[in-house]
Order: C-alpha cells, then sequence, then structure tokens
C-alpha cells in the first residue's frame, strides 16, 4: 500500500512540474565594474576550527474547521484571525491558506463476528453511503479490520469499484476486533503520504485483541498529521438491545460498559486529531453526518507556524486555537439579524515532537 502511496504521490509531482510555465532569463546589458576587496575592518577570517550549527526548526501543520452552534461552517476566516497557542504561548503563523484541494482519505472499517456480525453489516453499508459524498478528483481507499487488517482497495478514484468491493464483503472471518493495530498501522501507511489526508473510521470502536493498547494508539496520534473522523456503527442496535433488556449485564462476551468505553475512545481518535465524531441513532442521520465528514475536509483552513519552542524534548505540547479580531480581541460572529453566535473550533489538541539534537 504505501508503495502505491509513494507513486501516486510522485506522479502528482511530476504533473506540477509539467504544468508549471518555464522563467523568463533575463541578459545583463550594463558593463560590470570591478569590485573592491572590503576593507580590512570588515573581512572576517574563521579562525581554524571554528564550525556552525544549523538547528532544524520543524513546521507544525494544524489543520482547522470552525462551525457555528448549528453545524454551519464559518467561512472567509483570514490569516489575522487565527490566533495559534503552543503550551500557553502565542505563535507565529508563517503558512495560512483555506483548503480546497481534493479529499485523501482512508475509509477505515470494521469488519468482524461481533454481536453476529450485526455491526460489520452497518459499517459496510455506512460506508457505501458515504460513497456518494466523493467528488470525482477525490482519492478513496478501503481498510478493514477484525483479527488482522486488510487492504481491501488501495487508493482509487472509482468510487463503483470501491462500492462492490464493500456489497461483497458479506462473511466476517473472525470474532475479534482489533482498532488499535488497524489504526497504527494505517497511519504507518499514510505517513510517507504529501499534503492533506484523513481517516474515516466506522465501527463500534471495541478492541478485543490488539498488540497496541489505548496509550499506545493516543501517542501516535500525537504524532501524526491525518486528521480522524470516526462514526459508531449499529449504535441504534444496541439501544434497541438495551430496551428490549437483551444486554442482561452483557451481550455475549461485551457488556454494556465495553460499549460505552468504545464509544469514547471512538470520540479520543477524533478530537486528538482536529476531527469529529458522530453516534447516529437512526439511519436516517446517515447522509448528514457523512455529508458533514466531507465538507469538514472542504471547509478547512490550513495553518502552519515554527514553534517558539525550538527543544527537542519528545514531550507533548498542547495546542489551542482562537478566534480574533483585528485588535486581537475574541472574534465575534454575528448572523443577518445582529445576533450573537457561538463558534466550535475543531483543531488538533498537541503534538509530540521527536527527541534529537541540532543538525548540521
Amino acid at each position: 500500500m504505501r508503495n502505491t502511496f509513494l507513486r501516486a504521490f510522485l506522479f502528482g509531482l511530476l504533473a506540477a512540474a509539467l504544468a508549471f510555465p518555464p522563467g523568463q532569463i533575463a541578459a545583463l546589458a550594463q558593463q560590470q565594474q570591478p569590485q573592491k576587496p572590503p576593507p580590512p575592518d570588515q573581512k572576517k577570517e574563521k579562525p581554524e576550527g571554528e564550525f556552525s550549527l544549523a538547528v532544524e526548526v520543524p513546521l507544525v501543520n494544524v489543520d482547522v474547521v470552525v462551525t457555528d452552534s448549528n453545524g454551519n461552517f464559518l467561512q472567509g476566516l483570514h490569516k489575522e484571525n487565527f490566533r495559534v497557542l503552543e503550551d500557553g504561548v502565542p505563535q507565529t503563523v508563517s503558512n495560512f491558506s483555506p483548503t480546497d484541494a481534493p479529499i485523501t482519505m482512508v475509509l477505515l472499517i470494521e469488519f468482524s463476528k461481533i454481536g453476529n456480525g450485526i455491526f460489520s453489516y452497518y459499517a459496510t453499508a455506512m460506508a457505501n453511503d458515504f460513497l456518494r459524498q466523493l467528488k470525482p478528483e477525490d482519492w478513496i481507499a478501503l481498510v478493514s479490520y477484525d483479527l488482522k487488517t486488510r487492504i481491501e482497495m488501495d487508493f482509487t478514484r472509482n468510487k463503483e469499484e470501491v462500492s462492490r468491493t464493500l456489497r461483497s464483503m458479506a462473511f466476517p472471518g473472525f470474532t475479534e476486533a482489533c482498532v488499535y493495530d488497524a489504526l497504527y498501522e494505517t497511519l504507518d501507511q499514510l505517513k510517507d503520504v504529501k499534503g492533506k489526508k484523513s481517516i474515516l473510521l466506522v465501527g463500534t470502536g471495541l478492541d478485543t485483541f490488539s498488540k497496541k493498547n489505548l496509550d499506545d494508539i493516543l501517542k501516535r496520534l500525537r504524532e501524526t498529521d491525518v486528521t480522524i473522523f470516526t462514526v459508531i456503527a449499529g449504535a441504534d442496535v444496541i439501544l434497541r438491545a438495551e430496551a428490549r433488556g437483551a444486554f442482561n449485564g452483557t451481550w455475549g462476551f461485551v457488556d454494556r460498559m465495553n460499549f460505552a468505553q468504545a464509544e469514547n475512545q471512538m470520540r479520543a481518535f477524533a478530537s486528538f486529531t482536529g476531527g469529529r465524531a458522530w453516534v447516529p441513532r437512526f439511519e436516517g442521520e446517515w447522509s448528514g453526518i457523512f455529508s458533514d465528514v466531507a465538507a469538514s475536509l472542504r471547509n478547512q483552513y490550513s495553518i502552519g507556524y515554527a514553534p517558539a519552542n525550538r527543544s527537542r524534548d519528545g514531550k507533548l505540547r498542547k495546542i489551542k486555537v482562537q478566534l480574533v479580531d483585528a485588535t486581537g480581541a475574541p472574534l465575534i460572529v454575528q448572523d443577518q439579524k445582529g445576533k450573537k453566535v457561538k463558534y466550535v473550533i475543531y483543531a488538533r489538541e498537541g503534538y509530540t515532537l521527536p527527541k534529537g539534537g541540532v543538525s548540521d
């Protein structure tokens, strides 16, 4: 999968290079004058054995989505409207742009026998529903997991081919769901893919047999620039079973608290990376949710800054994004009637700068 990702990326670079117009070469017409040597006091000789140190300054990228309390996206914001704090210290934003690039997403779905396969049925049906939100220029890959992680379809623009693959997935193989391993492996596959990328994780959020644990995956999320969106599959099934008393403490080997914990984990996966999480209670919500997923990616603001703290200590740096006006005061948003509108900012909560020293 990684090789295919790299091929797609290199192809994009080649296409961009071919499309770039050649530069104009200007000739020097004037006669060059001989240059005088610098005065003795301006000429510096480097002492023997002297060397210089160059510190590699990383660029931290933060994708931000802003909505009002009704879920409508706030558009038309400018670089000056964003204040980024790292561990409470204001940072200088160097890069800023609204996002209008095609979506590059991995559709990661749970496909296990948990609940006699009912949740897998929901996951595949929901994933198929999401495909309707994609445009012809968008890229999508399909990955499933139970005991193992499987690449069902590498990155493609052929949505119908992905849909056929989803419809063919009828019989899960294992009564295990290793979401930690699946998410970790997918993030590893995406780390060499440049540009904006995301994961839509659809499943129960349960983890039954992963080699990785929750701490491992949360640490990994602090190192990634991938935005993760999560949708709980089969939440309405759980509610109906609970109303009928079907749980009676447990459902198979899974009790109600396991599902509640899994839901919280799915929310954490999203919030750590600046994504969003949904728990649909009935099928009628699916279309609106998946429309929000696609719209979130198409209405992101990309912000980049070089952190003022350049130490590579491997510690978590907390990020907070605020909206401000021209005076630096909190931005006030009003509706057409002049009434104040509350807004919500979605951005990654922090990152970890790997340990390391200075470079030559």
